[in-house]
């Protein structure tokens, strides 16, 4: 019993989570620098090498150098086992990201030095204090022109309503960055090139009152620095682990990612503030990720990982205790025990078989069709479920038509598909066939990823033709009502969804009152649990 428990007090899993291009997928492969996973670190610009970043591995973002997909990684450190989910920055896809975040037990998040905390990284970052988790905070792009560092702390508080405490404090910005202090040891930790980022850095550290510090910073800097610290000590919050791990304060850490400053540092206060795989919460109460039964659950699917492969993966946290490769395990929701099929665990795309993983682990599992986002796995005899991910409910709703009739199969295949891992949401005309798809997404670019994937991956070419519809509600008590002969509003559609439950859509907000009114009894849902 006691060398498993080792293994799963070794693990650490966390989420990155950021704007586009605030150089969250820049600072996954420096991590992975550190933990000798990859040895020369693929910028994600890559305009003059053709090297794209390890983690983003679809198409279409090495293509548009977004990340679209959250990726899972896994390396070692310093005798630690670290799984990094990397998330889409994009706010279209920030549902991806908030499964990403039921899988793991902390977050960090990164923020542009000279943008501050954007549109963007505020909608992920309340979904990170609905999950309740430590929240890190890793100030990039130093190297570059950086805002007023007390006014980026401000943004933060109030934008993000967290306290922030900062750990480490930078010396300039851009041309006249000169590196970070320490405000625990009261060192100065210098920053010099990095071959643009490729190696390791060579980090000097220099005590505050050292003479030699005047050879690296000028006389201004180091007043400004003096005053700043003086400011600090007085105004900011002290670090306190307890709020930390109950994600009401936030460390603040300042870095350069592109080129590899700071970020060693980050890593290893990360390591010391942050704690094994958490209990989890279920049906029958909590679990404790040291017992030794396994259970798992599925937050994510992803299809056509490998154009070789052409597959399907389950993506699933395990929760508790330690998974075999064969062995036997039990699907909650399919009622049915099963052998999880070619367990394996990612390095992006790159992935390699595994004979055992441990609570705080993820694996992928080859998904024949019978898993949904949300599902539990656990041992045969035991029945419990881990509670359910939300669906986000579709702002933006199309009608999907193929050109080529003849393509039906691969079109209601590749759709279904791409439905199943929640990318899309698809809704039928209520009463009729699939003749008519309606696409719901949350964000716009879900329906571009969704072209180019049927386009790419199914050989299937579709129009979309854009609909009003904005507002969606779950009809609750679709046995107490009549949908048939609801009274509604112009406005209003009737679809159901793919498991035939009925929903309404709206254009406008009020009609789904002037509806509640009009018809006595009914109830709408604005979300639904998988």
């Amino acid at each position: 019993m006691g060398n498993y428990t080792k293994e799963i007090e070794k693990r650490r899993t966390f989420a990155i989570i950021s704007h586009p291009d605030a150089g969250k997928t820049t600072l996954t492969e420096k991590f992975l620098l550190y933990g000798g996973a990859i040895n020369l670190a693929g910028s994600v610009k890559g305009k003059a090498t053709a090297r794209h970043a390890v983690s983003d591995w679809m198409e279409i973002e090495k293509e548009r150098g977004i990340s679209v997909t959250s990726s899972v990684l896994q390396f070692n450190y310093d005798g630690y086992c670290i799984n990094i989910l990397d998330t889409p920055g994009h706010q279209d896809f920030s549902e991806d990201t908030y499964r990403t975040l039921m899988a793991a037990d902390s977050a960090v998040m990164v923020i542009d030095a000279s943008k501050g905390v954007e549109a963007q990284t505020r909608k992920l970052f309340k979904v990170c204090v609905m999950r309740h988790i430590p929240i890190f905070t890793f100030i990039n792009k130093m190297d570059r022109d950086a805002n007023d560092t007390f006014d980026l702390l401000d943004d933060i508080e109030k934008e993000l309503g967290i306290a922030t405490c900062p750990i480490n404090w930078p010396i300039g910005s851009g041309k006249k960055f000169r590196g970070v202090y320490d405000r625990n040891t009261g060192k100065v930790l210098t920053f010099s090139d990095t071959m643009k980022g490729t190696k390791e850095g060579l980090e000097e550290e220099i005590d505050l009152n050292d003479p030699h510090l005047l050879d690296v910073v000028d006389e201004d800097q180091k007043e400004q620095l003096e005053e700043e610290i003086e400011l600090l000590d007085g105004a900011s919050a002290e670090f306190d682990q307890e709020r930390v791990s109950k994600g009401e304060l936030s460390p603040v850490f300042f870095g350069s990612a592109l080129t590899n400053f700071g970020v060693e540092t980050f890593l290893k206060h990360f390591l010391k503030m942050t704690y094994s795989p958490l209990p989890r919460k279920a049906d029958v109460g909590i679990i404790d990720p040291m017992e030794e039964d396994f259970s798992a659950f599925v937050f994510k699917i992803q299809a056509n990982m490998n154009k070789a492969h052409r597959d399907r993966i389950a993506f699933m946290r395990i929760c508790s205790g330690r998974f075999d490769a064969g062995m036997e395990v039990y699907h909650v929701q399919g009622d049915k025990k099963m052998r999880l099929s070619q367990p394996q665990q990612m390095m992006a795309s790159d992935r390699h078989v595994v004979d055992e993983a441990f609570a705080g682990d993820i694996i992928g599992v080859f998904d024949p069709g019978i898993f949904s986002i949300g599902d539990t796995i656990c041992m045969p005899g035991k029945k419990f479920a881990y509670e359910g991910i939300p669906t986000f409910a579709p702002e933006h709703f199309a009608r999907v038509r193929q050109l080529d009739t003849m393509k039906r199969k691969q079109f209601i295949k590749g759709i279904n598909q791409i439905a199943q891992e929640g990318a899309i949401q698809i809704f039928q005309e209520f009463n009729t066939g699939m003749e008519e798809i309606i696409v719901g997404v949350v964000g716009v670019l879900q329906f571009d990823v969704l072209k180019y994937r049927l386009e790419n991956e199914y050989k299937v070419d579709i129009r979309l033709e854009m609909l009003p519809y904005e507002h969606i509600r779950w009809i609750e008590n679709k046995e107490e009502v009549d949908v048939e002969h609801l009274t509604g509003t112009s406005d209003m559609k009737k679809v159901m969804d793919l498991k035939g439950n009925p929903l309404l859509l709206f254009v406008n907000p009020w009609s789904v009152g002037m509806t509640l009114d009009r018809n006595k009894g009914l109830k709408l849902a604005e979300f639904s649990k998988n």
